[in-house]
C-alpha cells in the first residue's frame, strides 16, 4: 500500500473576503472563470457533474456551455445515465477546480431541461464532427468494440454528406438553477476562505441572495 500522505500544497495565491466579492454570485462567478482563461488554465469550462438515485452519488465530468443569470447550462444525450438519473431526482450539483488558481466553485440547485429551441440553437453551432458523434454514440449504452462505434459514425458521416446534420431528438441541454453557490479560495496554513450565497427559489424575488464566510 503507498503512503501518499506527505503529498499536500500550502496555498498563498490569493485570499477571499466579503469586501472584495460581487453581491452576485453569478457576475462573480463570471469574473472567476475569465480569470481562469486569462491564466490559460487547461478546459477552464469543465465540472463534475453530481446527481443521485435511489442513494448512490454520481459523478462525470462535463463541459460548461451557456452561462447567465438563469443558471449554468450543459447537453448531453437524454437516454444518458445522468439524463435518466436527473429524470427521477432533478437535485444536483457542479464543482469548478481551477488548481493554478488555487479556486474552486461549488454549485448546488435544481435542473430542468433547457427548451427545444435553445437545444437546436446550441446543436447548429457545434462543430459538424460533434454533431455526428452525438447521433453515433448511444451514451452509456454497452458497445461490442471501438471498431463497431467507429464504423457508426462512418456511416452518419456518409448519410449526411453535403447536407445540414439535424438534432437528434434524443439529444439536448439541461439549465441547473442554482440555491447556493459557494467560493473556495485556498490559504496558508490550511486556512482556506469560503464564502456562499444562497436563496429560496421559491422565493418572487429569486435574484436575492444571501452572504456568509464558512469555516474552512
Amino acid at each position: 500500500m503507498s503512503n501518499i500522505s506527505h503529498l499536500r500544497e500550502n496555498y498563498l495565491r490569493d485570499e477571499l473576503r466579503k469586501s472584495g466579492a460581487e453581491s452576485c454570485p453569478i457576475e462573480f462567478f463570471q469574473q472567476w472563470l475569465g480569470e481562469a482563461v486569462a491564466e490559460q488554465v487547461s478546459e477552464p469550462n469543465a465540472m463534475i457533474l453530481s446527481t443521485a438515485i435511489d442513494n448512490q452519488s454520481y459523478q462525470r465530468t462535463l463541459l460548461l456551455k451557456y452561462l447567465s443569470q438563469a443558471g449554468f447550462a450543459f447537453f448531453t444525450n437524454y437516454h444518458s445515465r445522468k439524463a435518466q438519473q436527473l429524470e427521477v431526482n432533478s437535485l444536483a450539483s457542479m464543482l469548478f477546480l481551477w488548481l493554478p488558481l488555487e479556486r474552486q466553485v461549488h454549485i448546488t440547485g435544481v435542473v430542468p431541461k433547457l427548451a427545444e429551441q435553445e437545444s437546436e440553437s446550441y446543436f447548429k453551432q457545434r462543430p459538424r464532427e460533434s454533431q455526428l458523434g452525438a447521433w453515433a454514440s448511444a451514451q452509456s449504452k454497452e458497445v461490442e468494440n471501438k471498431e463497431q462505434l467507429l464504423e457508426q459514425y462512418k456511416e452518419l458521416e456518409a448519410k449526411f454528406t453535403g447536407q445540414e446534420i439535424p438534432k437528434p431528438n434524443f439529444w439536448g441541454g439541461y439549465i441547473l438553477k442554482p440555491v447556493s453557490i459557494e467560493f473556495w479560495q485556498g490559504g496558508a496554513g490550511r486556512m482556506h476562505d469560503r464564502l456562499i450565497y444562497e436563496r429560496d427559489l421559491g422565493d418572487k424575488d429569486d435574484s436575492s441572495w444571501t452572504i456568509k464566510r464558512l469555516s474552512p
